[in-house]
Formats: structure tokens, sequence, C-alpha cells
């Protein structure tokens, strides 16, 4: 598809101009004096790293889409991501690794300078587009035979994404009633005829098909007709019973391959930027933030009651493996471990009630993150008494075990942790794990870690 291609050479254009973009903010730096803690190879080197570390946040952020719908989120939201994810990177390498004496004058005005080059030029691209589009340039007539799932969702494209050239023609279907607001687009019925007759007459220069591949002899025949008149024919079957709207499709060996829903994290690459992020950031919390917390409350703990200071439970974690869960005891010492606290629960201790309240109870959890057994981020692991009853009833439970279980996630950050009494508290924790699961990146895992860190601050109601 030649929108694909265009969009590829245009997403390569733009990453090789924020390279230069970052480059000219580097020489204006150094001009103006302040690169004087770097040598001449330590500039360039420096140059390098940061550069290159920038196009990998930018990609993670999706600050390389280029529709025109996303151009002014790009502006904001992702790339204000890129900004923060690219700092915490190269202020991590310079704090751990000692390489280079950067100055923070040096660093600010590079930052600066950065975004502010940044944001001109997707403003200024943001008017080249408009341009093209107001000229109606290389616009390119589609027509999709389907009002199902799989076209509905092509409409959707073709009218979000201008920049790709596609003026949408109309649907053809049968279905005397279509898709709330999609009536006025059924230009005519699943007719091969009254379609050829159509395409022809307005020019049409793609088809799309979006019907089950139950209708064989269709297919066969608009195919024929595409490939005699020059009209590119494209089949994207409707799985709409059985595909989520969040699924994918990629290539295996040019075979293409549907998955029932986003898989993220089924990426390795994406798996193992998780999992060096979760490393570093548990590794740096044991080091500076642990020796301060733990004397504090180990002695708190002592002396509230007697008993441990270290709580361990076996908890389901990702494909439901056991692994034992630490957290610092809140609760007088028992033999109802697996029974879940609830408000005003006379086991709680009145140190664990404030253990609880901060999140302070879970700290003993990053080094269960640097064993491999949580994530920083990802969904709270329950008991095992829970996933044996919702597993039952509640249909997408056990899809958040696809992931590693995490010390704070999704669900907590919008407000549902703590005692789950009704099965439907339950059913909305699962479905914002399920979204955190499809729509993983780093910048949401970062999201989350400020979230939890300002609930932290000023409280949890749901949390005792």
């Amino acid at each position: 598809m030649k929108g694909k291609y265009t969009s590829g050479i245009m997403k390569v254009m733009i990453f090789v101009i924020d390279f230069w973009l970052i480059n000219l903010a580097f020489i204006i730096a150094r001009n103006s004096g302040l690169a004087y803690t770097l040598s001449a190879d330590q500039f360039t080197t420096f140059f390098l790293i940061f550069g290159l570390i920038w196009i990998i946040a930018g990609f993670f952020n999706k600050i390389y889409r280029i529709d025109t719908t996303s151009l002014m989120r790009n502006v904001s939201i992702n790339l204000f991501s890129t900004l923060l994810t690219h700092f915490l990177i190269i202020g991590t390498i310079l704090m751990v690794f000692h390489i280079y004496r950067v100055g923070t004058g040096f660093l600010a005005c590079v930052y600066i300078l950065t975004a502010a080059f940044i944001v001109a030029f997707r403003l200024f691209y943001k008017l080249i587009l408009k341009y093209y589009q107001f000229t109606g340039f290389d616009q390119r007539k589609v027509a999709i035979i389907g009002a199902t799932g799989s076209g509905v969702a092509l409409y959707q494209y073709f009218t979000d994404h201008e920049t790709a050239g596609y003026h949408f023609s109309g649907f053809f279907d049968d279905d005397a009633n279509p898709p709330r607001g999609l009536r006025n687009k059924i230009i005519g019925s699943l007719d091969a005829a009254s379609i050829k007759s159509f395409c022809r007459e307005q020019g049409i220069g793609e088809i799309y098909f979006a019907l089950p591949l139950t209708h064989k002899e269709l297919l066969k025949d608009i195919s024929r007709f595409a490939d005699d008149n020059f009209i590119y024919f494209r089949v994207a079957p409707d799985f709409s019973e059985v595909i989520h709207d969040t699924g994918d499709v990629f290539l295996i060996n040019s075979v293409p391959v549907m998955t029932s829903r986003k898989e993220p994290l089924g990426i390795s690459l994406n798996a193992n930027v998780k999992r060096l992020f979760d490393i570093i950031f548990s590794f740096l919390v044991i080091l500076i933030v642990f020796p301060i917390i733990l004397p504090l409350v180990a002695l708190a703990i002592r002396l509230n009651s007697r008993g441990p200071i270290f709580f361990k439970q076996l908890r389901p974690g990702k494909k439901n493996k056991l692994f034992d869960c630490y957290k610092f005891r809140t609760m007088r010492v028992n033999n109802t471990g697996e029974l879940q606290a609830t408000k005003n629960d006379s086991r709680i201790t009145k140190v664990g009630r404030f253990l609880r309240k901060t999140n302070l109870d879970e700290f003993p959890q990053f080094f269960n993150v640097l064993l491999g057994n949580m994530s920083v981020v990802g969904p709270r692991p329950n008991m095992i008494s829970q996933l044996e009853e919702y597993s039952k009833t509640i249909q997408n439970y056990k899809v958040r075990h696809f992931v590693t279980p995490g010390i704070t996630g999704y669900a907590q950050v919008n407000g549902f942790r703590g005692e789950t009494k009704e099965i439907g508290l339950m059913e909305k924790r699962v479905k914002y794990d399920v979204q955190y699961i499809e729509n993983w990146s780093l910048a949401l895992d970062l999201k989350i870690i400020f979230l939890t860190l300002w609930n932290m601050g000023k409280g949890e109601k749901n949390a005792f």
C-alpha cells in the first residue's frame, strides 16, 4: 500500500531531522561556553548517546506517528513522556557510571533547546500537512464491501489518517441496520453488478473486501473485476466475533497471523526493556531508600506487636506460577493468612494500618522484582483462593496472569485496591489490568509509578 511505504519514509525522515535538531542544540550549548567539563571526544560520544536514547524513547512513546490526529498529542503528552523517559535514562547513566562530568547548565540548555526545536518542527510539519490535504494531492478513492467490524475499523482509519491520501466513498452492504452513524455511508447492496458500475463511474482506486470469507463467489468476482480495471483489491476479512478490537496482525514468513488482543509485552524487545527498567529501578530503591525505611519500620513493628518483621505468602504469578511474595508484617500473627483484609480488620496492628495506608508494607517486594517474580508495575498478585474463585466467574481474569505481577498497577492508581466485597469491583480491576497489558509502554509504567507516589503522599481511602 502506497500510504504505508510513504509513512515509513516520513518516519525515517522525521527522526533524522530530530537527530539533526539535537545536534544543533548541542552545538549552541557548546558555543555558549556551557560544555567546558567535556573534552571534544566526550562531547561527541555524549551527543551520540543522547541522540540514540532520544530516538528509542521517541519510538516507545509514539512521537513518530505522522497522522494529523496525533500531532497535537505528540507535541503535548507523548513529547513530554519522551522527555521524562529520556531524562530518567540519561540521569541514571550519569549517576551510576560516572563516565562524563556534565554541567547542570549544559544539560538544561540542551533539553530546553531540544524541546523547543522539536515542538517548532512538529508545528511546521503540521502546517505542511494541512496544505497537502487542502490541495487534495495524491488522494485515492476507496470503497469498502461490508459494513462489518473490520469494515468499520477501516473506515475509521481512512477518516482519521488524512495524510495517507484516502478519500472514502462508501460501503456496500445488505444489512438493513448498519452500525450507528453509518446509515448514510451505505451506497449500495452486495450486488456485484452495482458494485462494478459504481467503481467504474466514480473512479475508485482501491476496493476493500471486509466480509467473512464465506462470500467466496463475490470475493472471486470482484477480485477479477479489480484486476481487469487496474483497481487495487484488498481483503480484510471480518473476524469480529472471535478477535477483539485490540487484536494485532503480523507476518510470519509472509503468512498473516492475527492475535486476539494486543500483546506489546509478547515482543521480546519490549519485555527486555521492561525487565531492564525493573532491575535498575528496584536496585536503586533497595540501595537508596530501603536502608532508611527498614530500621524505622522494623522498630515500629517490633514495638507494636510480637512476631517477625517480614511476612511472606504464596501468590500466583506469571502463568499462575506460585512464588513467595514478601511484605512488612501488618497483622498480628494468626492462621488466617488467606482471608482478605477488610475495613476495621481486628488482625491489623496500628503500625500495620499506617503501613497499608501509605503502601510502605509493599517495599520488600522490590526484592521480588530483582528475583524476577514481580515487576515494578503490573497486575497486583491476588491470593490463591481469589484465583480459584474469580477465574470461574470473571471471563478475562486469567488474562492478567499473562504478564509478571507488579508492586503497583493500573487498577490500583485508578482507585481499585483494597477489599473486594462485590464481584463487580474485581471485574473493574480485571478490566484495568487487561487494558494495561494491551497498552503497555514505558511511559505508562512511569505514569503509574508517579500516580502511586502521589497517592502514597495523600493516602488512599481504600487501603486498610
